[in-house]
């Protein structure tokens, strides 16, 4: 210690203080202040408020973090918890859809079934169709659909194409191609927009049905009014034909076999369309077969059926047919289909051709000058069977024709009136 700068504090004089630092030789005195006290010790508090704030920081800063980590937690918990809730909501609406998607495909399915039955059926019907246009019936008009379906007016054609169109709808519906998440809450599901598509195609479905039984039932009304026309007048001349039910009054029989339940109304509308065209086409040909047609066509009646005075004895007689003039070379038509089993000389008639058209009915052209035909020769209605003449018991030309049934003569008039009246009828 050395001796500093004198100091006197009340009469008295304090000693300072030295601080010697020494490095090697060098020798170095420093004298300490009192404001150099107060500055370290003000500086060593410093370091002390700063160390204790630094760890009051510390200290509350856990706290702080506490708290937040625990919010947090929280609010991943509650975020947690909710994303729980949505995934279970969305499996519940995924379960729901899948539920309605099955239901949406077993419609689907039986739609198809319906749609296949009505294309089978319209194949059917088409077939039957074509037949009653050969036959020379018309179907109704369709009648207009109902406001349900839009008041449209459609064919069987158009109606299975607008079948086709609605069964695309519903199968794109049940392809489940409807977004999911963006129908939560789902107001609309797949099953109710679904309902209405197949609501729709049920209605064109019953409408396109309902077109067909009427085209249906009016076909089969007309050929079997038709039929029973042709069949009148057949049996008016003597020609007995098939009836209605198929019974002509000879023996029916069989075991007993329980009828059939697997036929549809539908079908057993198309079984009878069917049964009525089939007796139409059988009377009608019938009819083209029997006797109707005249054998000279534009020529005039000179003598009629029944007792006359014989041109060549001058007494009563029976004439046996009808003659009409003609001139030598005129074409002699026949009647009606058959097979010829004469054509010849044939004593009073000259050359004759006689004609067998079944049902026990038979023609006799005679007296023409030319034969064209052979015996055994099948030949169609209209066709030109010889020329008219004068030759065997004649008094000039003419064409001498004859109707018989069972041999016996009967009056041709009456298959002529017949034959205009089947004009109408016969196409």
């Amino acid at each position: 210690m050395v001796n500093g700068t004198d100091s006197r504090v009340f009469g008295k004089r304090r000693q300072s203080h030295v601080l010697i630092l020494a490095s090697g030789d060098t020798i170095r005195h420093m004298n300490i202040r009192p404001w150099m006290a107060g500055l370290a010790a003000c500086v060593t508090g410093l370091v002390v408020i700063g160390y204790l704030a630094a760890t009051s920081y510390l200290v509350i800063r856990d706290d702080l973090v506490g708290a937040t980590m625990a919010r947090q937690a929280r609010m991943q918990h509650d975020y947690e918890d909710r994303i729980a809730a949505l995934r279970a909501q969305l499996d519940r609406i995924t379960s729901r859809q899948l539920l309605d998607q099955q239901v949406v495909e077993q419609k689907v399915d039986k739609l198809m079934e319906q749609q296949n039955a009505l294309f089978s059926r319209h194949g059917k019907l088409g077939s039957l169709l074509d037949r009653a246009e050969e036959s020379g019936l018309t179907p109704a008009p369709s009648p207009s659909t109902s406001p349900s379906t839009g008041g449209r007016q459609a064919s069987l054609g158009t109606g299975i194409e607008a079948i086709g169109s609605l069964l695309g709808k519903a199968q794109s519906a049940a392809s489940g191609t409807a977004p999911v998440l963006a129908s939560v809450p789902l107001r609309e599901n797949l099953a109710d927009r679904a309902d209405r598509i197949f609501s729709k195609v049920t209605l064109s479905l019953k409408d396109i049905e309902k077109q067909q039984l009427a085209k249906i039932a009016h076909l089969t009304d007309g050929a079997s009014q038709t039929a029973d026309a042709i069949t009148d007048i057949l049996r008016d001349t003597g020609v007995a034909v098939a009836s209605a039910d198929g019974n002509d009054g000879g023996g029916i029989g069989g075991p007993f076999v329980e009828p059939e339940t697997t036929t549809s109304g539908f079908d057993a509308s198309l079984d009878g369309l069917d049964a009525a065209l089939s007796r139409l086409e059988t009377v009608r040909e019938t009819a083209r077969n029997l006797p109707f047609a005249n054998p000279a066509p534009g020529h005039y009646v000179t003598s009629r059926f029944g007792n006359r005075i014989d041109p060549f004895l001058g007494r009563l007689a029976l004439h046996a047919g009808i003659d009409f003039q003609a001139d030598t070379g005129d074409g002699v038509k026949a009647t009606g289909a058959g097979k010829v089993i004469a054509a010849g000389p044939a004593a009073g008639y000259g050359n004759m051709v006689e004609i067998d058209h079944g049902h026990g009915i038979t023609t006799r052209y005679g007296h023409m000058s030319r034969i064209l035909v052979e015996t055994g020769e099948t030949i169609k209605a209209g066709d030109t069977i010889g020329l008219a003449g004068a030759t065997g018991r004649a008094t000039g030309p003419h064409v001498h024709y004859e109707v018989r049934r069972d041999g016996n003569a009967i009056d041709p008039i009456h298959f002529l009136n017949a034959g205009m009246k089947l004009t109408t009828y016969l196409r």
